[in-house]
């Protein structure tokens, strides 16, 4: 009714429009608003700009990797970069939010010279229910019928959070008939030995516990686990510890990552440091 929803007794005024310079904000009682744009339709700052010069929009955050000098920020890891007078910043993606923390214990604690991120990826909106027409051939191809291999730029992106991996690391992505919940295989070499499988997964068990990125790594020791299991995990990804693999200077490290909801977490949380709130992590150190 009104083009307005309930959600948990607040309500929600819609407003449909095609086109985002058509949109006067002030018109439904919004100023200074930070917007957020999830429709990937523009990813360069160029495109982004035209929600700012709508009245009411003061800041826009992309939901999305952002192109060019935009600055990505996976929180957690490098949300400290966002200024007062950052007035577009993108999210970057669902996988390279759970890769990077992840990345960052291994290169703080061993260094990592260089590495393979391989995704399997719950299937998207972008590709086809039924063998149809598709920009990119094999996403042409039944997503609920196929595993397909596609490509990703989440590995590449990590060097926006982490610039010492920059060229560093390769990625590709598998596409599985599951709606929800991905998983990244990383397999790194590192600069100096990890010890042990059982090193390096306290390395990881305690970084969940109360490290710093403690509400972005999370850890499974799990027998039983499986995708589902992850569903509604704030945590951008969680370690499965009994997957994990070392050799010498070698690791092959497992997360898992529910790419709908623990996405949406991180992607609040940097809502929340672009507004100005300084949510406390727990347990507090």
């Amino acid at each position: 009714e009104n083009s307005t929803i309930i959600a948990n007794g607040v309500p929600v005024r819609f407003i449909y429009s095609s086109d985002p310079t058509t949109v006067d904000y002030t018109e439904y009682g919004i100023k200074d608003a930070l917007l957020v744009d999830n429709t990937g339709r523009w990813r360069d700052v160029p495109g982004l700009e035209q929600h700012l010069n709508r009245p009411g929009i003061s800041r826009v955050l992309l939901t999305a990797p952002g192109k060019g000098d935009m600055k990505n920020i996976v929180f957690g890891v490098n949300d400290d970069v966002i200024t007062d007078e950052d007035k577009i910043l993108s999210a970057a993606s669902c996988t390279t939010n759970a890769i990077t923390p992840a990345l960052k214990v291994l290169d703080d604690a061993y260094g990592v010279e260089r590495g393979h991120v391989e995704t399997v990826h719950a299937f998207t909106n972008d590709q086809n229910l039924i063998d149809n027409f598709h920009k990119g051939d094999r996403r042409g191809r039944s997503a609920v019928l196929n595993m397909v291999i596609t490509e990703t730029g989440a590995a590449k992106a990590v060097s926006k959070a982490l610039p010492q991996l920059e060229g560093k690391l390769t990625g590709n992505a598998i596409r599985v008939p599951t709606p929800d919940v991905s998983m990244a295989i990383l397999n790194v070499k590192l600069s100096k030995p990890a010890g042990s499988a059982e090193e390096l997964n306290e390395l990881f068990l305690r970084e969940s516990i109360d490290g710093p990125l403690r509400r972005q790594v999370g850890y499974s020791d799990s027998p039983e686990a499986v995708s589902t299991d992850f569903v509604g995990s704030r945590t951008a990804g969680v370690v499965d510890s009994l997957a994990t693999v070392v050799t010498d200077d070698s690791a092959i490290v497992y997360v898992w990552y529910d790419n709908e909801f623990g996405y949406s977490c991180q992607v609040i949380r940097v809502l929340e440091r672009m507004g100005g709130y300084d949510v406390p992590s727990y347990p507090a150190k």
